[in-house]
């Protein structure tokens, strides 16, 4: 295919670019949504196997069961189709495609080619995100029953994501046991021993599978091997798992642990759920305490473990085995020659075949008689199919509550703390499903402990009246508390001039928060007013929110342009007019000016003189 002219697929959507990887049943190519410009990764039957009709249903329940899985660590699917393909013949054959989540990075198969052990916090990081997809898909109804290092892939960005669902099934087809055709494409190593023995798989045997994979990530190597893919299946049946500490000596007890009950022979013996694996996994690595029970409680039952396994090995493996071969789908046991064909060694064979069959009977008739017996003895040591959750787990120890909900029947996860004013740290606080609610068995309870009363910052209340100051504390579920009153300068009455504890401060819900109110009121201090300037003066008194009215009076006792009094003092309301008198230098006094002497005019006519 030429890259000028690349093949498009959905109606020219989708471009085919190049080969990026190819599996046992399908090829990957990089492409790229022409509609929403990214790449994409197209996953392609190949075409040799487009006819088969089992590989088409596997490769189209993959698309299926994928689809409906939206996570952060499973590989999405965006769409699916098929396109017509002219095969060597002549003739044209339709191929299924899936378009998935282009993801950078590479698998953890890759991880392990040099055989050497990850480090443990990374080993952890990447099963937790195996489990973390697995809990989802299970409880979508999904088992996905090829979980192994090459369908788990790691980011740039250091993401798990798990991958082709090629042979995954639903829970209520779970019942189902693998078929030939799904034993040959899973990987030995990672095998269940029911998938080897061929029996009901659920949800327990991706568990296995992924134990698995945690026990190479630690050790660098797979906890069974051998030379062919029979004799690795029927150690997974039949041998106990070597301590992954006496292969890598870092490996503490806590991880052989949980690797010993991931690895249980018997699902029933292993974690019953991803998520409680999860747990213990991680807590395994902080050190903490965990579920899984000692390691001498499995070493106690690998001889008793081996000897039944090696009784329920499934038949085409235990043929293989038999004659040696690494084919277990189409050999059949051989069947015993006679040599010399006596009369006398067919009549010893026909009394051996006799008493085998009547050992058969007896020990058959003995199994039935201890069946029956047993069966009765549970029905009558039956617990109830329903419990109640106790009314009494609340400030309780997680240890206590844990092993009272266990004597119950029930499985215990640790939840996230919730803030409790009423329970102290650490305790437990609440539980989900509440108490009093009836459960089956079987059920598991989460538990969250108390991290304590909840704290809140206060805020700045600094200018609210008092109803809204009181609002904006019960919102934040916080009281109003002692109420005083203070003068202080140009400020409201009923204003809040601060909180205690101050804005800022951290308390616990519930608590109160004391309010100093504005009084509207200011007091005067006469000594700053009298005998000042009466700039100054007015001055103070704006200050302090009031008014003043000035008058002037005459006064040779006070200096001039300076306060003689104030008409009022003391706690005065703020707003108030006041008035200041200032003083006046008097206008000096003026002398009068006294009369000249009149000089009788020579030319005014003298009324005396005759005329």
């Amino acid at each position: 295919m030429a890259d000028a002219s690349p093949e498009r697929l959905s109606d020219g959507r989708y471009e085919v670019r190049q080969l990026i990887g190819r599996g046992g049943m399908a090829e990957v190519h990089l492409g790229y949504d022409l509609r929403l410009s990214r790449n994409v990764a197209i996953k392609m039957l190949r075409t040799d196997l487009a006819r088969d009709a089992i590989f088409l249903a596997r490769f189209r329940r993959e698309a299926q069961a994928a689809a409906s899985l939206n996570h952060p660590n499973i590989v999405a699917v965006y769409d699916t189709g098929e396109r017509t393909v002219i095969v060597p013949d002549g003739t044209s054959v339709s191929v299924p495609y899936i378009i998935m989540e282009y993801v950078e990075g590479h698998t953890v198969h890759e991880l392990l080619t040099d055989g050497q052990p990850v480090p443990i916090e990374e080993a952890i990081e990447i099963i937790s995100g195996v489990l973390n997809a697995l809990e989802f898909s299970h409880a979508h109804g999904l088992v996905h029953r090829d979980i192994k290092p090459g369908n788990v892939m790691l980011t740039m960005s250091g993401e798990v994501k798990v991958m082709d669902f090629g042979i995954a099934r639903a829970l209520e087809d779970s019942g189902a046991t693998m078929t030939q055709t799904d034993a040959v494409v899973g990987t030995a190593q990672y095998l269940s021993p029911e998938q080897a023995r061929g029996e009901q798989v659920d949800t327990r045997s991706d568990l296995y599978s992924a134990g698995c994979m945690l026990f190479e990530l630690l050790t660098g190597r797979p906890p069974f091997r051998g030379d062919s893919a029979v004799a690795v299946a029927y150690q997974h049946v039949s041998e106990a798992p070597p301590l992954a500490s006496s292969i890598t000596l870092d490996i503490s007890d806590a991880l052989d642990r949980v690797l010993m009950k991931a690895l249980a022979k018997r699902p029933i013996d292993r974690y019953q759920d991803a998520a409680s694996m999860r747990r213990d996994l991680i807590a395994a690595g902080r050190g903490s305490t965990i579920q899984a029970p000692p390691i001498d409680t499995w070493e106690a039952n690998a001889g008793r473990t081996r000897q039944m396994a090696a009784t329920r090995v499934n038949e085409p493996f235990q043929r293989a085995r038999e004659k040696d071969v690494t084919n277990p789908l189409t050999l059949e046991r051989p069947r015993p020659t006679d040599a010399n064909g006596s009369r006398r060694d067919e009549d010893r064979r026909r009394t051996r075949h006799k008493r085998v069959l009547w050992s058969l009977v007896a020990l058959l008739f003995v199994a039935v008689l201890g069946v029956g017996g047993v069966l009765a003895y549970q029905s009558l040591l039956a617990k109830p199919d329903e419990v109640r959750i106790p009314n009494t787990l609340i400030s309780q120890s997680m240890a206590d509550a844990e092993a009272q909900l266990k004597e119950l029947g029930l499985g215990v996860r640790e939840g996230d703390p919730v803030a409790s004013n009423s329970v102290d740290a650490d305790l437990v606080a609440q539980t989900d499903p509440p108490a009093g609610t009836m459960v089956p068995v079987g059920s598991v309870v989460t538990l969250h402990p108390s991290s304590g009363p909840a704290s809140v910052t206060i805020p700045d209340l600094r200018g609210q009246s008092q109803e809204q100051a009181r609002k904006t504390l019960e919102s934040l579920k916080l009281k109003v508390g002692n109420v005083t009153q203070e003068d202080a300068p140009k400020t409201d009455a009923g204003s809040v001039l601060r909180s205690s504890p101050s804005a800022g401060s951290q308390v616990a819900e519930g608590d109160s928060v004391d309010l100093v109110l504005a009084s509207g009121y200011v007091s005067i201090d006469e000594s700053q007013i009298v005998g000042r300037g009466q700039d100054e003066a007015v001055a103070y008194l704006n200050n302090l929110g009031l008014a003043a009215n000035t008058v002037t009076q005459q006064s040779s006792d006070a200096q001039p342009g300076t306060v003689m009094s104030i008409s009022a003092s003391g706690h005065i309301k703020i707003g108030t007019r006041v008035t200041i008198t200032i003083a006046q230098r008097p206008p000096e006094p003026t002398t009068p000016a006294s009369p000249s002497p009149t000089t009788p005019s020579t030319d005014a006519p003298d009324n005396n003189s005759p005329s």
